[in-house]
């Protein structure tokens, strides 16, 4: 007689699906959680993920040239995706400058050099499984589940106020870097019945994302 053998589900007990992202307070606690460690590098790092809403991939391979300018961390940058080899800007609020700026004191690197390199002689920079590990960490020692957060919240997190905010898909695309709406996560930003469209011309993007830059970087949302 044969017993039939059940196989638990691969996703049994797991969160799935697209996780949400980190709510201004999630922030703060992990921020305080930095400052109170002493944590020069994690606390720089985390800072810059919020603002700059980077690809993991885009985030961990910034060089120190990037964000600075001599020995000024610049108010706003521009770099360029890997994955879609396309511009994209973004601005570093003053507490994130001063976060970076800490960091490059302490690390004491050169303008070529990576902004976050990797302890590893194997690696140059950071990879992206050690970031996700660290942001495991830092949620799991700010009292946060920490199967609950990724790279990619990081993201979205701010990217999602903004939105809330200002209603303004089009520059929250702009500011995500992606070449089309429908790229946007729908569970977190559906589209507003009042949010403008793109019609085709630079100047009406420029000032899109001209004034929700200018929200977003001297209002303090997070």
């Amino acid at each position: 007689m044969k017993t039939e053998q059940t196989r638990a589900a691969w996703n049994k007990g797991k969160l799935v699906g697209q996780k949400p992202p980190l709510r201004p307070k999630d922030v703060w606690a992990i921020r305080i959680y930095l400052q109170n460690a002493h944590a020069v590098r994690d606390h720089a790092l985390f800072n810059l993920a919020i603002d700059s809403k980077l690809r993991g991939c885009d985030l961990v391979s910034l060089r120190v040239r990037d964000v600075t300018h001599g020995n000024q961390v610049l108010a706003r940058a521009q770099v360029i995706q890997r994955k879609t080899q396309r511009p994209v800007q973004f601005e570093l609020t003053e507490s994130t400058r001063r976060a970076v700026a800490a960091w490059l004191e302490k690390a004491a690197l050169r303008s070529e050099q990576y902004l976050f390199p990797s302890r590893l002689l194997a690696s140059p920079h950071l990879s992206t499984r050690q970031y996700a590990r660290m942001i495991r960490r830092w949620a799991d020692a700010a009292g946060l589940d920490p199967t609950a957060y990724g790279t990619h919240l990081m993201r979205r997190t701010k990217a999602t106020l903004i939105y809330k905010r200002t209603k303004n898909l089009r520059a929250v695309q702009l500011l995500l870097g992606h070449s089309k709406i429908d790229y946007l996560p729908r569970r977190t930003m559906s589209r507003d019945p009042r949010s403008p469209r793109h019609d085709g011309t630079r100047s009406r993007l420029s000032r899109d994302i001209d004034s929700v830059c200018k929200i977003h970087g001297n209002a303090g949302i997070v």
